[in-house]
């Protein structure tokens, strides 16, 4: 970002930028604290991914009135327009990933109870692994400004559909196989719908990385692995 004449204001986006990091970090380790509660049927650690969510919904909150304070006082244009608009979308997206690690979290706790198949519990691993790995080098990204590294995020979406594609056929195979799997197949079939939209927010934040630097998204259609499409104007 430029320097301005008045130091506050680059103070101000400094602390904006920093408050979104850390909100991304947590988000982060929220994701992957989900997935290790349900590999290692840890339900105390679940438990403690479902009380953490208030602070994220806090960090949300507190950016939200960053961005207004600025937009009020410091009456932004051109890129640092940009950097503030996008701040708020950005961290709409990582409390969404947040929910969603939270919705995972939930159901990991039933199923430490009741039990699942344990091939089908390593699909879900694999799918939020390959999430995991796209939100940790999305915020490198953010915290970069690192355009080509943004981009490749965004192209790793085509995976993560089609792991997910794979997963829910697996699933289903599993259920006809044996109807005693069904109820514990269908909280997997949530669980993976939930990483799989956080990937979908994973994404949406490396094209506001791009925007935030280029002042226009990617030219191209969201490549998508499974049947659906997903174009890079869409707000999840």
């Amino acid at each position: 970002m430029p320097e301005h004449t008045l130091k506050r204001f680059d103070e101000e986006l400094e602390k904006l930028n920093a408050t979104i990091s850390e909100m991304g970090g947590l988000t982060e380790s929220q994701l992957t604290q989900c997935l290790l509660a349900l590999r290692t049927r840890d339900s105390e650690m679940a438990e403690r991914v479902i009380a953490e969510d208030p602070r994220i919904d806090a960090l949300d909150i507190a950016i939200q009135e960053q961005t207004v304070r600025l937009l009020a006082l410091r009456q932004p244009m051109a890129v640092d327009l940009r950097v503030i608009l996008s701040s708020i979308r950005i961290s709409a997206s990582l409390e969404r990933i947040a929910d969603y690690a939270k919705n995972t979290a939930k159901r990991a706790l039933v199923l430490n109870t009741n039990g699942a198949p344990p091939a089908a519990v390593s699909g879900i691993d694999r799918l939020g692994r390959l999430v995991r790995g796209a939100l940790g080098d999305v915020l490198d990204a953010f915290a970069h400004g690192d355009v080509a590294k943004a981009r490749e995020v965004w192209e790793r979406d085509e995976d993560i559909d089609q792991v997910y594609t794979g997963l829910f056929r697996e699933l289903l195979t599993y259920m006809m196989e044996d109807p005693r799997t069904i109820t514990a197949c269908t909280h997997l079939m949530f669980m993976a719908k939930n990483i799989e939209r956080a990937g979908d927010h994973v994404t949406n934040i490396a094209e506001l990385v791009v925007f935030r630097s280029t002042g226009h998204g990617f030219d191209t259609v969201r490549p998508k692995g499974g049947s659906g499409s997903y174009t890079a104007e869409a707000v999840s």
